[in-house]
C-alpha cells in the first residue's frame, strides 16, 4: 500500500511516500481502506517534537489520528461491523498504532464508529478527535439546558464543535474569536460572538452574565488563556481545557469554588483504557450531525496524501479557517 512517512523528527522534517505491507486483519479490529484523514495540532506536534513526547510513534513513522473511510475486512469476535461499512474514527498514529497517511490502516473496532450519513468521507474524517474532545469536555462541565456556556476559540478545531454542540444540549452559548469571518461563522452556529481583541474578560462577563459569570467555560485555547477562563467562571462553575501543560496561579480558581476539567482525548487509545468509550461518543456524535444539529467546518484548501507537508504547514501557519483534510 502507500503510504507517507517520517524518517526523522523536527521542524523540517520532510514526509517521504513509501511502499508498505498492508496489515493483516486480527481479532477485535477492522481493516480500513482510507478515504480521508484530517490533521490535528497534536499531529503537527509529533512531527516537530517526536521523541520528546511520549506518545510519538518510532521511525519511520505513518503519521495521523482521524480518518474516515471504508471497512475491508473483520476480525474475529467484531460483530457491529461489515465490510463495505462506511466507518470515521480516531485510531492510530501514535505510540505502536500505524496512522492514517497510507491507503489502509487496522483500527480496533472499539475505537471507531458508522460515519455519519449526512456528510461526506472528507468532512467525516474532520470530526473524530474534535468531536469526541468537545463531547467529553462539555459532559464532564455537566452541561445543562438554559446554562450561559463560553467557548474559547469558537471557530478552532475543538471549539466549533464544542459551539455545536453546546447549543444542542440547550445551551445559551457564546464564543470568543476574531477577525472579519469568524464573528459571522459563530453567529451562523446560533451562539454569540465576542471579540477578544476589544472586549475585556470583565466587559463581557457584564455584558452578558450581568457580571455572575458563565456557568461552564469551555477553553479550547488554554496555556495563559486559562487565566481569562477563571475570570469568566461563575462562582462553583466549571472550567473545561484541552491544553494545560503550564504552571498555573490557582487562586481565583479557588476563590471561585471552580471544577476544573482537564480534556486529554486520546488517553483510551494511548493506553488501551475504556476504548470502548469512544465508539459510544463517536456513535452519538453521528445521530447529532444526522439530526442537523453539527457540522465540521473544513479548510477551503484541499491536499492529497502526497501533499501531507503541505497540509501540515497550512495548519502550522495559523492561516487555516476549519479542519485541514487530506484526501487519500
Amino acid at each position: 500500500m502507500k503510504a507517507m512517512i517520517l524518517n526523522e523528527y523536527g521542524d523540517t522534517a520532510e514526509f517521504k511516500p513509501a511502499e508498505l505491507p498492508q496489515p493483516a486483519v486480527k481479532a477485535g479490529h477492522v481493516l480500513v481502506r482510507i478515504a480521508a484523514t484530517s490533521v490535528n495540532t497534536v499531529d503537527t506536534m509529533i512531527r516537530q517534537m517526536g521523541q520528546d513526547l511520549p506518545l510519538s510513534p518510532a521511525l519511520p513513522a505513518v503519521l495521523g489520528m482521524d480518518f474516515a473511510g471504508n471497512v475491508e475486512a473483520v476480525g474475529e469476535g467484531v460483530t457491529e461491523f461489515a465490510p463495505g461499512d462506511e466507518v470515521y474514527g480516531c485510531a492510530g498514529g501514535l505510540a505502536d498504532l500505524q496512522g492514517t497517511l497510507a491507503e489502509y490502516m487496522l483500527a480496533d473496532a472499539r475505537l471507531i464508529a458508522h460515519k455519519p450519513k449526512r456528510l461526506s468521507m472528507r468532512e467525516a474524517a474532520a470530526l473524530p478527535l474534535v468531536g469526541i474532545t468537545a463531547y467529553e469536555g462539555l459532559q464532564r462541565a455537566q452541561v445543562q439546558a438554559g446554562q450561559k456556556v463560553l467557548v474559547h476559540g469558537g471557530t478552532g478545531g475543538v471549539g466549533h464543535v464544542a459551539v455545536q454542540l453546546a447549543k444542542h444540549f440547550g445551551a445559551d452559548v457564546y464564543a470568543t474569536c476574531s477577525g472579519e469571518k469568524q464573528p459571522a461563522i459563530v453567529e451562523q452556529y446560533g451562539a454569540t460572538a465576542i471579540d477578544y481583541k476589544t472586549e475585556p474578560v470583565a466587559d463581557y462577563v457584564a455584558k452578558h452574565t450581568d457580571g455572575a459569570g458563565f456557568d461552564i467555560v469551555f477553553d479550547s485555547v488554554g496555556g495563559e488563556n486559562m487565566a481569562n477562563s477563571f475570570e469568566a467562571a461563575a462562582l462553583n462553575g466549571h472550567v473545561t481545557t484541552t491544553v494545560s501543560l503550564l504552571e498555573l496561579d490557582l487562586t481565583t480558581a479557588h476563590f471561585r469554588g471552580l471544577s476544573v476539567h482537564v480534556v486529554f482525548m486520546l488517553i483510551p487509545m494511548l493506553y488501551n483504557h475504556k476504548r470502548e468509550q469512544h465508539n459510544d461518543i463517536l456513535t452519538k456524535l453521528a445521530k447529532i450531525v444526522d439530526a442537523g444539529a453539527l457540522k465540521p467546518l473544513l479548510d477551503e484548501q484541499r491536499f492529497g496524501l502526497t501533499e501531507v507537508g503541505q497540509a501540515y504547514d497550512r495548519l502550522t501557519s495559523g492561516q487555516a479557517l476549519g479542519k485541514v483534510v487530506v484526501e487519500i
